[in-house]
Parts: structure tokens; C-alpha cells; sequence
């Protein structure tokens, strides 16, 4: 049996994100409090953390390893969690872009056979091979800035043969790539142009559910919920054919209306409500004491000049909330958590400690992985990034084009 690398990153200035007590996620005032140590040093055993301290505790002994990095007076900080995706797609959509400057709205785009049609339209044309390649660059790009888990969703294929291409390219990342991958499927994001709405219901329950559990490529499961795509009561039978098949809700909710995607996501025990720009107060109260974590995805509503998530109004009425880019072709051509990270406290107001915690431990948990990923804990898995020397936390979001990663760890392993 192969000997573990035990590796000493020391000189560190502060370690951010620190977590003792084994917190799945955070709620409401303790999203404005995050654990840090100065003047620290971070001990990797394989793939995992195994211990942390201060420099000054040194003069008791200097923690063995078998190889030592300086941080060089950086931080250390769990890597981002980004628990919203669209990553496997084919080519882009700028036109579209320009269509909105001038002045088209996304369900204009939308009906004129654009948005995710168009996608759908390139992914049939593309082969697997050359998703993959075109997916694992935008995954690269992720991680060099930082991020070390990702969710990536199906949905651009619209049809059986389709959407089980882009799972088994989503298999394939995560099989190949040294990010920690969950898998969504999200069948229900629009309906294929050769169906009626209801017949497109019909195939998703019929077929393609049954399909994806038989192959074993998702997880979880995904829906567009909201006005001009699927009901919630479309949607409830969705999830309901789903559960049999063990994959777990994340939900599309109220980014172009309050249609009863928070309801129906809640009703049906999902992970995750995502989007919720159009989110009304009556849905922040069906949030309380319930398991499912609002996920704001500002990067789109920057992009598409839309109205953002009530993130301040959610914190202060006590629910926890993620982040995420939501990097996709047509509304968020983007997988830098930083620069959601800067927006969230913007645009949402969301202090700089609050906004880290959302795209980390809470944005984890969005993903159901907070019990291994999203905080410096020990026993955790050694995922996080050191920064270049920064004078505090506060310059993140505050330096918001700058970058700041200067070293990538996934899995104890420096990237």
C-alpha cells in the first residue's frame, strides 16, 4: 500500500472558513461569522486535511511532512463550491447577447426559437468527444480561479438520446478531472421543439427518467418551475417519478415570476431552490425550518439585467442561502465564483463574510457535500487555493477583476 504525502503549507497569513463543529450549512446571523487563524500553518495527510495552528505554537515542534510549500504570507481558503451549472454545452450564443442590448427580453428570445432551443439545436449537431473537450476547458478555467466542487446539469439536450449524451460527458468529467462533480438532471428546462407540452411531460416520465436511473448518471434532478415553462404540478410529477429512482430535487424557482417553484421544491424535500429573483416574502417564510437551501445566482441577474435574489431580506429573516455562477451559454457566460462572490455583496448586500460562507460551506451543502467539502475542518478533504498577499478578507469582493489565486489544492494535490 502506497505511503500518504503528508504536505506543510506554512507562512500563511490567515486561514479562512475554519469549521469545529461539524455544521452542515449556516443560518441567518451565522453566515456573518467565519473562522480564521493568523500567522498559520495547514497540515495535508493524502487527501485530506489533518491538522492546522499557529505559527507561534512552533517553539512546541514543527508538525512533520514530507513536503513543505510557503504560502508566502497568502491566504488559505476553502476552494468554492458551485453548486448551479450549465457547463456542458456546444459553441456559444453572442448573438443572442446582442439581441438583448438591443432591447429583447429572454422569453422574446425564448419564443423566437433562441435561448436553450438554440443550445439544443448545437448540442444534437456536436459529438460527445468534442463536449467533452469543449466542457473540461470551461472546468479548467473554473478550477484555476479557484473553485473545487461543481454541479453540472443535462438540459440542452431535450430529447432521450440527447440528454443521455450530456450525462455521460458529465460522467466522463467527472471520472477525468480533479474537481469534485455532482451530476443534475434537468430534462425539464424547456420543451424539445418536436413535442406538445404535455407530450414532452409524458417522455420525460415515461422514458427519460427511467433511462438516466437505469444508467446510474444523476444524483439529482432538476426543473425549470416557472411561468412559460413547467407547472408545479408538471413539475410534482416529475420529481415524484424521480424519487423512485433515487435522485434528489434541485429546483428552477421564481426567476421570471413567483409560480410555486419554492413551494413545490419544499413540498418534495429538494436540496435546493435556486434563482428566486422574483422570489416573494411568502416564499422566504415557506423556507423557514425546512432543509432546502436558497441558492441567488447574481451573475445572472447582472447579466441579463434582471432584478436580484432577496439575499439580505433572507439572511435577516433567518434562512441560510448558496451562491453560484450558473455558467451557461445564454444567461451567465461565467464560472468565476469570485466575481459572484463580489456581486453578492454589491448587489445583494450581503456582507464580504456572509458571501464567502455562501459560496463555500452553504454552497456545499447545496450540493450535498458539506460533510467533506466547503470549510478548512479536519477530516475534510484538502480542497482550497492560497491567494497572493492580501491585506484582509474584505479585499476579495472588493478587488473584484483582480485575481487573486496564487496556488490550487484539490484533494491534497497542488493543480
Amino acid at each position: 500500500m502506497m505511503k500518504k504525502m503528508r504536505t506543510l503549507i506554512y507562512d500563511i497569513h490567515t486561514i479562512v472558513g475554519v469549521t469545529q463543529d461539524n455544521k452542515e450549512r449556516l443560518l441567518g446571523k451565522e453566515m456573518g461569522q467565519i473562522g480564521c487563524i493568523k500567522n498559520a500553518w495547514l497540515l495535508i495527510d493524502g487527501d485530506r486535511i489533518a491538522d492546522y495552528g499557529t505559527m507561534d505554537g512552533w517553539t512546541h515542534g514543527r508538525p512533520q511532512a514530507d513536503m513543505e510549500i510557503s504560502a508566502a504570507g497568502g491566504m488559505v481558503l476553502p476552494s468554492w463550491c458551485d453548486p448551479h451549472t450549465h457547463i456542458v454545452y456546444a459553441g456559444s450564443r453572442e448573438n443572442e447577447f446582442v439581441d438583448k442590448i438591443n432591447g429583447l427580453s429572454y422569453e422574446e428570445i425564448a419564443r423566437r426559437g433562441g435561448g436553450i432551443l438554440n443550445s439544443a439545436d448545437l448540442l444534437h449537431d456536436t459529438s460527445e468527444e468534442e463536449l467533452y473537450e469543449q466542457a473540461s476547458r470551461r472546468a479548467q478555467e473554473m478550477i484555476r480561479k479557484g473553485t473545487g466542487c461543481i454541479e453540472i446539469k443535462s438540459g440542452y439536450g431535450l430529447n432521450t438520446k440527447d440528454e443521455l449524451k450530456m450525462l455521460r460527458v458529465i460522467q466522463k468529467m467527472k471520472e477525468t478531472l480533479p474537481v469534485r462533480i455532482v451530476s443534475t438532471f434537468l430534462g425539464a428546462h424547456a420543451v424539445g421543439r418536436q413535442y406538445t407540452q404535455a407530450e414532452y411531460v409524458d417522455l420525460l416520465i415515461r422514458e427519460m427518467i427511467p433511462e438516466v436511473g437505469r444508467q446510474k448518471l444523476a444524483e439529482y434532478v432538476d426543473v425549470f418551475c416557472d411561468k412559460g415553462f413547467f407547472t408545479p404540478k408538471e413539475t410534482s410529477r416529475i420529481l415524484e417519478e424521480a424519487a423512485k429512482w433515487g435522485m434528489i430535487p434541485k429546483i428552477h424557482a421564481d426567476e421570471i415570476a413567483s409560480s410555486g417553484g419554492v413551494v413545490v421544491g419544499v413540498e418534495h424535500n429538494a436540496l435546493s431552490v435556486d434563482h428566486l429573483e422574483s422570489m416573494a416574502d411568502e416564499q422566504i417564510e415557506t423556507l423557514r425550518g425546512s432543509k432546502t437551501m436558497p441558492t441567488a445566482l447574481p451573475g445572472t441577474s447582472f447579466f441579463l439585467n434582471m432584478p436580484f435574489a432577496p439575499a439580505r431580506k433572507m439572511i435577516d429573516s433567518g434562512l441560510g442561502i448558496a451562491v453560484a455562477s450558473d455558467y451557461n451559454p445564454g444567461s451567465t457566460p461565467s464560472g468565476d465564483m469570485k466575481f459572484v462572490v463580489s456581486l453578492s455583496c454589491i448587489k445583494m448586500r450581503m456582507l464580504p463574510e456572509e458571501a464567502i460562507n455562501a459560496a463555500t460551506i452553504n454552497a456545499a451543502y447545496a450540493m450535498g457535500l458539506s460533510k467533506d467539502y466547503g470549510s478548512i475542518a479536519i477530516g475534510k478533504v484538502a480542497n482550497f487555493f492560497i491567494t497572493e498577499p492580501i491585506p484582509s478578507i474584505y479585499y476579495i469582493p472588493y478587488a473584484y477583476t483582480t485575481p487573486l489565486v496564487s496556488k490550487v489544492f484539490l484533494k491534497g494535490m497542488e493543480i
